[in-house]
């Protein structure tokens, strides 16, 4: 990329946090060959690793960004962690819509309302959904019985013990979906994970 779009790239990634070790993590627990991240802004960082992945946003920015996608390879080729080819695909559109996508190994949810609610058709049987509790994405995943809440991610470590210590809120109050869906916020629980990791069944 120019200067000025690695520029970008890399002030967005400053404001955001560098999530590229929570991204090398799962893609190399889970063998994630495949993935698709819905609401990514210029978050490239999961091509870092994972040979192929699909990037959907409507935001001006991010449909301005990767309109370098010519350039966005070159730099991603030179800077991949991997021998294989990097196959990069870029959607302008409200992930929420149908859309033509193959099936995935990895869908990525950060901080952009309920991903995995939306494109859960898109993720293979097995396959797995890695979000935050920002908007209450990864308490509706843990609630759907379609997905298995299989750990957590806390300090660059997964963990999948005493999972049953999470999504509990204080004094055993019921958890109500409907706020979270009408709030597009996650609850205050006593426990909480920087990520959380779903199974699809």
């Amino acid at each position: 990329m120019t200067n000025k779009y690695i520029n970008e790239y890399q002030q967005y990634v400053n404001k955001t946090g560098n999530r590229l070790n929570l991204y090398r993590l799962i893609a190399n627990e889970f063998n994630i060959k495949v993935a698709l991240y819905p609401g990514s802004h210029i978050d490239i960082d999961p091509s870092l690793v994972i040979p192929k992945v699909t990037y959907i946003d409507n935001f001006k920015g991010a449909i301005k960004f990767f309109k370098n996608i010519d350039e966005i390879n070159s730099f991603l080729e030179n800077n991949k962690e991997y021998s294989s080819r990097c196959e990069l695909n870029f959607i302008g559109e409200d992930y929420s819509k149908t859309l033509d996508i193959d099936k995935v190994d990895l869908i990525i949810s950060q901080y952009a309302g309920f991903v995995g609610q939306a494109t859960k058709k898109y993720l293979r049987s097995n396959g797995i959904l890695l979000c935050n509790d920002s908007h209450g994405d990864a308490t509706l995943a843990k609630f759907d019985s379609d997905f298995k809440f299989i750990g957590v991610v806390e300090n660059n470590i997964i963990k999948s013990t005493k999972l049953d210590e999470y999504f509990k809120l204080q004094k055993e109050k019921k958890i109500n979906l409907d706020i979270v869906q009408n709030k597009m916020k996650g609850l205050k629980y006593t426990k909480k994970a920087e990520n959380y990791i779903f199974r699809k069944i």
